[in-house]
């Protein structure tokens, strides 16, 4: 007997769930190759300045967006900046963050743990960058008479999205850097954003420029991370 296109659970309209079956073998080798193409991502510090078109940025964040969230409230507003003024504002508002816990706010031995990084208190990348995406959380909601509704498992549900756009960036065959400049309450002025969001995470988005260079680092090993219970 054909299965029913929807049902109803609480009241509320569910609707089938669609998965092609693999077996063990594919399994294994899908997982591994995801791993290994993954595997490949980097930060890149140092971008092209080739235009990027709009649609991708369009993309790259609705593939963001399917990400679960805490009662499915989506806490997040992603804002895309590719205005020259706005970039140039948020580098000067950012270096000046960046300067100050250089000099005065981190501890000499975060300053050495960064060394292998090479990164430094200037931003060129915020104005390189063709795309500048900075996600916003959305710590609550607006009701109809603007009471306040909370939202969630905030931080987890925008920490996951975020993940997801940054897969998606490396899927699209582009590059980006996590970038926190701290605190980051002079982008939710910058970019006029209402009361109720916060400054979340910063992505540059682009081209890398060539040559471009990359710590050799070297990744935690699975028996360095993971526990099995068997």
């Amino acid at each position: 007997m054909k299965s029913p296109d929807h049902i109803l659970i609480n009241g509320y309209k569910h609707i089938p769930f669609h998965s092609e079956p693999c077996s063990e073998t594919e399994l294994i080798k899908k997982s591994a190759s995801f791993h290994k193409w993954l595997d490949q991502r980097r930060s890149v510090r140092n971008f092209s300045d080739a235009s990027i078109p709009k649609e991708v940025i369009e993309n790259l964040i609705k593939s963001a967006s399917t990400a679960p969230s805490g009662a499915h409230k989506q806490p997040w507003t992603f804002c895309a900046v590719s205005n020259p003024m706005l970039k140039a504002q948020i580098r000067k508002e950012a270096e000046i963050e960046e300067k100050e816990s250089y000099e005065n706010r981190m501890s000499e031995r975060w300053k050495k743990d960064l060394e292998p990084l090479a990164t430094d208190m200037n931003k060129p990348f915020l104005e390189v960058a063709p795309w500048l995406i900075i996600a916003f959380k959305k710590v609550y909601e607006f009701g109809d008479n603007n009471e306040k509704h909370n939202n969630y498992y905030v931080n987890e549900s925008i920490g996951i999205a975020c993940g997801m756009l940054i897969s998606a960036i490396h899927d699209a065959g582009l590059v980006t850097l996590t970038h926190t400049p701290s605190p980051m309450n002079f982008l939710a002025k910058t970019l006029n954003r209402p009361s109720n969001e916060r400054a979340f995470l910063l992505l540059p988005v682009g081209h890398p420029k060539l040559p471009t260079y990359v710590p050799d680092l070297k990744r935690k090993g699975l028996d360095d991370m993971t526990v099995f219970y068997e």
